[in-house]
């Protein structure tokens, strides 16, 4: 039975075919076997096993996490395997991936909507097919065709599954610093030693084989991250047949225990200082993938993929949380009403009280606007796949890489933000064990740190996306937030009015990013990139509210009415909080260049 509170289906409903028009896309050659009706299909299974699989699994996950048995495997519940075997079993694992390998060839903004139902009902179970994907869609785009048959196709199956291992105990994010050493074989292949660290799904038994993809330099490397190259380490080395065969010289060190996403094993591994391999040579055998020292720009296709699913990961739990807020706003009585006329009237509902709205509404502007900025994203990714033209291609490419790094990290901060609020509105109850929102909290707070910190993200946006090409990614980005102005200033009412809000934040905005680079001093520039991200996320969003505004047109009913309050509530209460912060960033304030660290 369907449970109203792990996601929307009708706002689901409402971004893909009356905003998006994502059935326009099976007029296309690549997606032209499918029609609406195969979209809503998709839609319906997703949710069916999402709550009758994924969803009792998120809270016996969080109790009963993983562990190391005394064999040195991971043991877990069994309804993992179980729901997996539901999920690869209904074909998700293939949904987007072309049929050539197995895959159903839909749009991914589809596949995108459909992993959101998943993620809502156990984000922690979801964890492992969606690395897998990541990691097989890689090898496809850089990978040899005897690659892709090998070690792509087995995970589009559901057979197998992937990782991607980048950090490493001494390095984080800082990749750098990784001192993981792949040797190269007379047959062609590399032998590698090192260790990774915060490797999710690094090790578990859910599928026959795990593919991890790892970064690592040769001897003979260039200094830094142009060192750097990408290698298949599979857990088992394929047999003649493509099975998985021998043991390869992966071990698993220990699990790390995260305060959230609990069910998802995060493993420290180490390559080539445990199992002996093939012929008695020290090293994990790998295989590398395109040319040596290019392995961090391929890798940069799995993780901006990763970034978007980790924007609609935290998108997925604040929704989850709102509706659970809403539900118990709706049945919770508790109080009065303050205008005091009636001291013995019975106790309301809480949501009669106003600040208690404040936090619904609130809520609601965070999580369905972002989700409708990831599915905006993800209708990018078709559009630069399969667009009629070059120019459309590389349009929808160059606005994409704008975009990534606040689809990552705006719903990571405000979808969180939305977790905290449905705490509050449950009260005392909201931080018990009684009710699932202490539990959403927990998983969404791992989202900011997930695929690049907020810091990171900021830095990659104001330090590289926004000023690459001379500015023209931000200059297409204004062009098309511009072209939707236009379209509300048409509209008139309460459309017209927001735009010229939005136009005034949007004009601040690339005005503050030339101020902050007007010396070219990347140090000063950089020092506040947090807050240039925040403003640049809100007014992204304003945009994308105003988007949902226009499409709302002149339909009635309270679905429509509750995007049009949704839309009022952003741009009365968040827009205006750009100002404050591009003020600072144009300010060029050094607080924290010019600290003395002894006084922290």
């Amino acid at each position: 039975m369907a449970d109203s509170r792990i996601l929307s289906r009708r706002d689901l409903e409402f971004l893909l075919h009356e905003w998006l028009d994502v059935t326009e896309l099976t007029r296309r050659e690549r997606y032209a076997e499918h029609d609406r009706d195969t979209f809503d299909a998709v839609l319906e299974l997703s949710e069916a096993i999402a709550t009758e699989k994924f969803a009792p699994l998120s809270r016996a996950l969080d109790v009963d996490e993983p562990r190391v048995g005394a064999d040195g495997r991971v043991e877990m519940l069994p309804g993992v395997a179980e729901a997996l075997d539901a999920y690869n079993a209904a074909g998700f694992p293939g949904l987007a991936f072309g049929a050539e390998h197995g895959g159903a060839q839909l749009p991914f903004t589809l596949q995108r909507a459909s992993a959101m139902w998943f993620q809502a009902a156990s984000v922690a179970v979801h964890s492992y097919p969606s690395l897998a994907a990541g990691n097989a869609h890689l090898i496809l785009t850089h990978g040899t065709p005897e690659q892709v048959e090998t070690y792509a196709r087995p995970v589009i199956d559901g057979r197998w599954y992937g990782t991607m291992c980048l950090s490493e105990p001494q390095a984080g994010s800082s990749l750098t610093d990784i001192t993981t050493r792949a040797v190269r074989q007379d047959d062609g292949s590399y032998r590698l030693t090192g260790t990774k660290m915060w490797i999710s799904a690094g090790d578990h038994e859910l599928g026959e084989n795990i593919v991890h993809l790892v970064l690592a330099k040769t001897p003979d490397a260039p200094a830094g991250v142009k060192g750097i190259s990408l290698f298949i380490v599979p857990k088992h080395l394929p047999d003649d047949a493509g099975d998985p065969g021998e043991r390869n010289d992966v071990a698993l060190v220990g699990l790390n225990h995260k305060m959230g996403f609990r069910g998802t094993t995060n493993t420290l591994l180490n390559f080539g200082e445990g199992f002996a391999t093939p012929g008695g040579r020290p090293g994990a055998v790998g295989f590398l993938v395109g040319e040596e020292h290019h392995g961090l720009a391929y890798m940069f296709h799995m993780m901006n993929a990763a970034r978007i699913g980790v924007g609609a990961g935290a998108v997925a739990l604040g929704y989850t949380g709102y509706l659970h807020a809403l539900d118990y706003a709706k049945t919770r009585t508790q109080g009065r009403p303050v205008d005091g006329k009636d001291a013995l009237a019975p106790p309301v509902p809480i949501i009669d009280h106003a600040d208690v709205r404040r936090m619904l509404l609130a809520s609601k502007a965070y999580v369905e606007g972002g989700l409708a900025l990831v599915l905006y994203c993800a209708r990018l990714v078709d559009e630069e796949a399969t667009a009629p033209s070059a120019a459309d291609r590389e349009r929808a490419h160059a606005l994409l890489e704008v975009l990534t790094p606040i689809a990552k990290s705006w719903p990571s901060q405000w979808c969180l933000a939305a977790n905290d609020l449905a705490i509050q509105v449950h009260g005392g109850y909201g931080y018990t064990r009684d009710y699932p929102v202490e539990q959403l909290y927990r998983d969404n707070r791992l989202n900011p740190i997930h695929e690049g910190t907020h810091g990171i993200q900021g830095l990659d946006l104001l330090g590289r996306k926004v000023v690459a090409g001379g500015g023209a990614g931000l200059a297409l980005l204004a062009e098309t937030i511009g072209a939707t102005v236009a379209r509300a200033r048409k509209a008139g009412g309460d459309a017209a009015t927001y735009s010229d809000a939005l136009e005034s934040a949007l004009g601040r905005l690339v005005e503050v990013t030339g101020i902050a680079w007007a010396d070219r001093d990347p140090a000063v520039a950089l020092a506040n990139a947090s807050a240039y991200l925040e403003a640049a996320g809100h007014v992204v969003v304003a945009w994308i509210w105003l988007e949902q505004l226009l499409a709302t047109g002149d339909r009635q009913g309270t679905f429509y009415d509750g995007k049009r309050v949704a839309a009022r509530y952003f741009f009365t209460y968040e827009l205006p909080t750009v100002g404050p912060r591009l003020d600072l960033v144009a300010a060029r304030d050094r607080t924290t260049l010019d600290l003395d660290v002894e006084v922290l």
